[in-house]
């Protein structure tokens, strides 16, 4: 078990360098597009042959960014399966497994959503987020990395997995269309070329949440179970379970909105901001307030 743990963790470790290469590469990406637009209107009038290469300089780092992504998601993919077979679980534990987890999932997610729109600014925002969250897991007691036996809170796998799982999910749905939503906020006003149309990424944000919603709602209603199996009730007031359940509501607010208010653009942007912000406060929350959710092996 040992050898596999340690395998996992080299696995990790490749999965951190392709994620910090791939990270260079969409910036470079996305700042050769702005430098390539001051090019073209500073040398309006004169020799385009520059501006074409530059051009096709800033494509090729695009491809190498998603490469490298999907790099990243192959190793941290191995990773992860070594840690399950070493653990005879899903790494969903504690916060370095889960962090681990939600790298693979937000990348994967964002990939297919890059695919999907055919469109690689996103990443400018969403890989960086994933960086942090790699240098975070790199930032834990290395003691996390071993496989300890699970705390009896923890020892309902089927419930745990689905749970966090969808946990996961949302928190990494939710993150993508928060790049969507501080792209548009900053494409908005302004005729900025390399960014795509603002209605794109108004749309592409609306259908990262519709499929994270459902994830939360699954979220809450698998945690009230599980919390009754645990603790004998469904509900505990918990700072995380009231962070989550404010999380969800926020989401439902932007949803809502949308639909029925016909809500769209700055206001909608705005609302996934502060979404994405209680999402974080969901993830960490528990470090700073306690409760029944701080087992996540930190302290």
């Amino acid at each position: 078990m040992e050898g596999l743990v340690r395998l996992s963790f080299y696995a990790f470790a490749a999965s951190s360098i392709a994620l910090a290469a791939a990270t260079v590469c969409y910036l470079i990406f996305a700042f050769g597009w702005i430098r390539n637009r001051g090019t073209a209107l500073a040398g309006a009038g004169g020799p385009t042959v520059m501006i074409d290469n530059g051009s096709s300089f800033t494509e090729s780092m695009g491809r190498f960014a998603t490469m490298l992504a999907w790099f990243a998601v192959a190793f941290q993919g191995i990773s992860i399966a070594l840690r399950s077979i070493a653990a005879g679980r899903l790494p969903l534990s504690n916060m370095y497994e889960f962090s681990k987890t939600f790298i693979f999932i937000v990348l994967l997610v964002y990939l297919i959503f890059e695919r999907w729109y055919g469109v690689k600014q996103v990443g400018t925002v969403v890989l960086p987020l994933a960086l942090a969250m790699a240098g975070y897991v790199w930032a834990l007691p290395t003691r996390l990395r071993e496989v300890d036996p699970l705390v009896p809170a923890l020892q309902n796998i089927p419930l745990m997995t689905i749970h966090v799982s969808m946990a996961i999910i949302a928190y990494s749905t939710f993150a993508v269309s928060f790049a969507a939503a501080v792209l548009y906020l900053i494409a908005k006003d302004r005729n900025i070329s390399w960014l795509p149309k603002p209605a794109l990424l108004d749309d592409l944000a609306y259908r990262a949440v519709t499929i994270g919603f459902p994830a939360m709602t699954l979220v809450l209603i698998l945690g009230s179970v599980w919390a009754y199996r645990a603790w004998g009730t469904y509900w505990q007031w918990d700072p995380k379970e009231t962070a989550a359940l404010f999380t969800w509501l926020i989401y439902g607010v932007y949803l809502h909105t949308r639909s029925l208010r016909g809500w769209r653009g700055t206001r909608s942007a705005v609302v996934l901001l502060v979404g994405f912000a209680a999402v974080m406060f969901t993830y960490y929350g528990n470090y700073f307030f306690g409760g029944l959710h701080a087992y996540g092996g930190v302290r």
